[in-house]
């Protein structure tokens, strides 16, 4: 049985000390979902779509991305052929895997790939209807949508310098400009669309060699430039996220060795840091649900061990940490209609290859 720490204190089998510092709506798990074919070992990013509530998993051991229906918790298909999971001396080579980033940009499916591609996929037929070159020799990673303007990102963030690729979505897929980080010295790492200032936010984890100075990249998909560098410090950013009031919660990759672990919230009007969350760190992607107010940290590399971490995005506090036994669980997201989240856990380190899923108590 699973280990889960909650700040009502010991579930299950576990022995554990968490700390917990807010009293909000708590998670707790309510099932997994099983992924046939190959063993759920190597995986990348997910995403929902709030439309139809389609989950999408970026499927390394399976080269695909498989399709879960979020309305009953269950898996129901599998689309494109990516490279998978490359091996190069004995383990995997995750610059060079795919898939890796996944959105719902419009009414298709976007999806990068170890070879710099992007699998431009048809959801009615389940076929690549195109295939876009971003120029690199590295995985196509990290991506966002600009649903105003039709306006998709993707980050090649395994080149030196990494960098960005922004593409119309429309018929013409025109590359619109891309963004080239000449500071970026660890990649550059989660995008995320603003709708308060119609702008693209980006993750740099760090700058110049510093792992303390990262920043958030803010770039106009209108024009494919570069609009300015928001600092961020003691906190190497990996995941973004937008939530309430022009906030967003950082996951900042920081674990206790060099930095404090710790999340970052930020203001994008401001450029500010609102809160920070002590704690809880060494995060990847994040999530922000609206249904639930809460953000959401996927933190493989937890000081106390790999962790699903929730914070009240209203009052910017830790309400839990899930401990999570193995699996490097380094991607969550959850969906609006139903409030439940999900986070793929991989059979590595005592992982069992599910996914696990979440929903509040109340």
């Amino acid at each position: 049985m699973k280990r889960y720490c909650t700040g009502l204190g010991l579930i299950l089998l576990a022995s554990c000390s968490l700390p917990i510092v807010a009293k909000a709506a708590e998670l707790k798990q309510i099932g997994t979902i099983m992924i046939p074919g190959q063993k759920l070992t190597n995986f990348d990013i997910s995403f929902i779509n709030q439309a139809d509530g389609r989950y999408y998993l970026a499927d390394r051991s399976n080269k695909a991305i498989d399709i879960l229906d979020t309305k009953t918790d269950q898996f129901v298909g599998r689309v494109g052929t990516f490279v998978g999971a490359v091996m190069k001396d004995g383990k995997v080579n995750n610059d060079v895997s795919g898939p890796d980033g996944v959105v719902f940009a419009g009414n298709e499916i976007w999806a990068g790939d170890g070879d710099s591609t992007i699998k431009i996929i048809d959801p009615t037929t389940n076929k690549t209807a195109a295939t876009i070159s971003s120029g690199g020799k590295t995985r196509l990673d990290e991506m966002a949508f600009d649903p105003r303007d039709h306006v998709f990102i993707g980050v090649n963030n395994a080149e030196d310098p990494p960098f960005a690729t922004i593409i119309s979505t429309k018929q013409d897929h025109k590359i619109i400009g891309k963004v080239i980080f000449a500071e970026a010295t660890d990649g550059a790492e989660q995008p995320a669309y603003n709708p308060g200032d119609g702008l693209f936010y980006m993750s740099i984890p760090e700058l110049n060699k510093d792992p303390k100075k990262g920043a958030v990249a803010v770039m106009d998909p209108a024009t494919g430039k570069l609009v300015k560098m928001l600092p961020v410090e003691n906190c190497h950013p990996a995941g973004l996220a937008f939530g309430p009031n022009d906030n967003f919660v950082l996951g900042c990759n920081a674990n206790g060795k060099e930095m404090p672990a710790v999340i970052t919230i930020m203001n994008a009007k401001t450029g500010t840091v609102v809160a920070t969350v002590p704690g809880l760190g060494g995060a990847d992607m994040v999530n922000y649900n609206a249904k639930n107010n809460q953000y959401y940290t996927a933190s493989r590399d937890n000081p106390g061990g790999p962790a699903l971490g929730v914070i009240d995005a209203g009052t910017n506090k830790l309400v839990q940490m899930i401990a999570i036994t193995g699996g490097a669980p380094h991607s969550v997201t959850s969906s609006e209609a139903n409030g439940h989240v999900y986070v793929p856990v991989g059979m590595v380190g005592g992982g069992d290859g599910t996914v696990h899923v979440f929903a509040p108590k109340s």
